[in-house]
């Protein structure tokens, strides 16, 4: 069995949704543009991210880097060892 020499590595949701803040404002779009672009009835998902409540999934952070024109890991903060 292989040893594995690195930390297992944690996401910081309140640094991550603070990104994701962050990046939509600065490419210009409102919670609105971005809850009608994913599909949701409601943009509570889209705050509750924003506010580090929880994280997308993964099908909603891809279709996330894929709008913004980044990885899926520049959207994603990692938290501090």
């Amino acid at each position: 069995m292989r040893k594995i020499n690195m930390a297992y590595p944690i996401i910081d949701v309140y640094a991550t949704g603070a990104h994701i803040r962050q990046l939509r404002v600065e490419r210009g779009y409102s919670v609105r543009e971005i809850q009608t672009f994913l599909g949701f009835e409601n943009p509570q998902a889209i705050y509750h991210w924003q506010h580090g409540r929880n994280l997308p999934t993964v099908d909603n952070l891809y279709a996330l880097s894929k709008l913004w024109g980044v990885s899926m890991d520049e959207i994603i903060i990692e938290q501090a060892a």
